[in-house]
């Protein structure tokens, strides 16, 4: 078979171990030729590729970011956009598709399958926001580099006496906001699953004052406080609708000066967290996946997810996949906000 390989939406620590592992596999054992499409779905989409041997994924375990590129193309907004994808498969002797990526990229390969494009999907998410996998592969060094980032803060800020706050990665999911912030010690987590109450915030911050500490809040960019609570910034939508966040800590930053009296700054981590070499969890997780995914293509079993249950890789459907967005339970919450103020 030619198959074809395309890594869409943000970029994060991991995408390049599953294209090491689906090429090393596909050709090594199962004498499959591969081909890459660059920048996500404009690639498919305009037909550019670039060679995927063996040589071509040599070196890259430890590289962050992907070596095909990435975007945020929708053809499932171009008009015709399917057609010409289903067009340039065929052009370029494509048999099947291997889709890395997350809610979006996905989204589309599911479409796409429906539209008889043979394809398997890989979820890569820092978000951890997938639904039908227990993690992503990315999750993991995102929240380390977030933890080691508050754990620098606590210092600075013990040192000014000042509230510091650190706004991560998060529009509808708080896993990396939970994860991080309880892994560094946080005295107050913010996540877009439960608006928050900016009076309880500040107590929170007075309470950790009076123990002649600082206090550390973690803010996930999608976390909203209550409805009419505080004003709030619009920002402009994306290929697939969404809004472009950010500035949620600022907000925050102000607000809690104006109530409380002290001093608060804000740490926006942004990219940061995507970039750089994969925690080895996440290169070991991302080349299991990469396996998967090529085991299920050579066996036919298109229209599925690679996912990972407790420590098993499995396939689950795409539409299982993407139904719906894994956030977190308020059970979960509950546990973190054992720690607040």
């Amino acid at each position: 078979m030619r198959i074809g390989v395309l890594t869409g939406g943000g970029d994060c620590p991991g995408l390049n171990a599953v294209i090491r592992a689906v090429v090393r596999k596909g050709v090594g054992v199962y004498g499959h030729e591969f081909v890459g499409f660059r920048d996500g779905w404009r690639g498919p989409l305009e037909g550019e590729t670039m060679p995927l041997d063996i040589q071509a994924v040599r070196g890259i375990l430890p590289r962050g970011g992907t070596i095909l590129g990435s975007s945020r193309t929708n053809p499932i907004k171009i008009e015709g956009g399917v057609e010409r994808i289903k067009e340039n498969l065929v052009t370029h002797g494509v048999d099947a598709l291997i889709a890395i990526g997350g809610e979006d990229t996905l989204g589309v390969a599911k479409q796409l399958y429906d539209r008889g494009v043979k394809v398997v999907g890989v979820p890569k998410t820092i978000d951890n926001d997938l639904n039908a996998t227990d993690y992503t592969f990315g999750f993991d060094t995102a929240v380390n580099i977030a933890m080691e980032a508050i754990d620098r803060l606590h210092t600075t800020a013990e040192s000014h006496h000042r509230a510091l706050i650190c706004e991560v990665m998060g529009r509808h999911a708080g896993w990396i906001a939970l994860h991080a912030g309880m892994a560094a010690g946080a005295n107050v987590i913010l996540i877009p699953e439960k608006p928050f109450d900016i009076d309880k915030v500040c107590s929170y911050v007075e309470s950790r004052f009076k123990t002649r500490y600082a206090p550390i809040i973690v803010v996930a960019e999608g976390a909203h406080p209550i409805e009419g609570q505080m004003a709030l910034q619009a920002g402009e939508l994306d290929a697939f609708g969404h809004v472009r966040l950010g500035g949620i800590g600022e907000l925050l930053a102000q607000e809690i000066e104006k109530r409380t009296g002290k001093e608060a700054r804000t740490t926006v981590l942004g990219h940061i967290q995507r970039g750089g070499t994969p925690t080895a969890y996440d290169r070991v997780l991302a080349t299991r996946f990469g396996l998967g995914a090529i085991d299920a293509v050579h066996e036919g079993d298109f229209g599925k997810m690679i996912g990972l249950k407790a420590t098993d890789i499995v396939r689950v459907s795409l539409d299982e996949a993407t139904s719906a967005l894994k956030t977190v339970p308020a059970s979960r919450y509950e546990e973190a906000e054992v720690f607040f103020g």
